[in-house]
């Protein structure tokens, strides 16, 4: 389920319920993470075993000019729109773009691990938050074990 912006709109108990029972229905949920009164509250979502994947939609056109299909700007959005401030935050909000995300699809997630998609987007930091805070160049994207994109562009 897309757009479902009303989810975002209770709290507390009320949230915790809902969240329960999309969660038993197997109802999974995407956002753009488009503003912080429209955020989908995707941690609360996930902490009662919620599936919930992160998108980028709205790439240039009349819901929003501003998209640009970069999942990893995509993960740095509900950090800045949920006010994130600790490690632990910036990381959760990778989680939604990248294995729940892959949950929602049903491709294999890509770990680096053996027999694992070769899809992987190499980028210069120290850790996880950082690199979703900061957006480092991307010099390189890989999909598939093949070289998609090198310094911006497409090769393909």
């Amino acid at each position: 389920m897309s757009r479902a912006f009303c989810v975002s709109e209770p709290a507390g108990a009320a949230l915790d319920g809902l969240a329960e029972l999309l969660a038993g229905a197997g109802i999974g949920l995407t956002t753009v993470a488009p503003s912080a009164h429209q955020a989908l509250p995707f941690r609360v979502l996930a902490a009662h075993g919620g599936r919930v994947g992160l998108g980028s939609d709205g790439v240039r056109d009349s819901w929003s000019p501003f998209g640009n299909a970069d999942m990893l700007h995509r993960t740095h959005l509900p950090g800045w729109t949920t006010d994130a401030r600790t490690d632990g935050e910036p990381a959760e909000c990778f989680a939604p773009a990248s294995a729940g995300h892959g949950e929602l699809l049903g491709p294999a997630v890509a770990d680096l691990s053996p027999g694992s998609p070769a899809d992987f987007l190499p980028v210069e930091g120290e850790c996880l938050p950082q690199v979703a805070v900061d957006l480092p160049r991307r010099d390189l994207a890989v999909r598939a074990g093949r070289v998609v994109a090198r310094d911006g562009r497409c090769t393909g």
